[in-house]
């Protein structure tokens, strides 16, 4: 079963957002990589997420990343089932990731750990 394991918010000026959500939220915020400063999560609930410049295809937002087993596989369901690849899978050094757009409009990102 796919579990939702993280958030991206993306934001034209990220450091300014960093600042926000330390400040009015007491977020922890780690040093920045790639352009993405990751948010130190707390409480019942851990969830790994960050804030990065948003992309032309994202400039503002907040995206879920559901972890699967087979990026491969749920990109063709996704795709089968009216989804748009909106970024193709992309790899890191322990993951892979792909960005997707449902049917109704909603953006939302695929990990698949190494």
């Amino acid at each position: 079963m796919a579990r939702v394991v993280g958030f991206e918010m993306s934001s034209q000026d990220p450091e300014k957002a960093v600042q926000f959500y330390s400040t009015v939220f007491g977020w922890e915020t780690g040093d920045p990589n790639w352009g993405f400063w990751p948010i130190k999560s707390a409480g019942l609930v851990e969830l790994q997420g960050g804030i990065s410049k948003g992309p032309h295809d994202y400039p503002h937002g907040t995206r879920i990343q559901i972890e699967v087993d087979s990026i491969d596989d749920t990109i063709t369901r996704a795709v089968d089932n009216g989804a748009m690849i909106v970024r193709e899978k992309m790899e890191f050094d322990e993951f892979y990731l792909a960005y997707l757009v449902d049917p109704t409009g909603v953006g939302f990102g695929l990990v698949e750990r190494k």
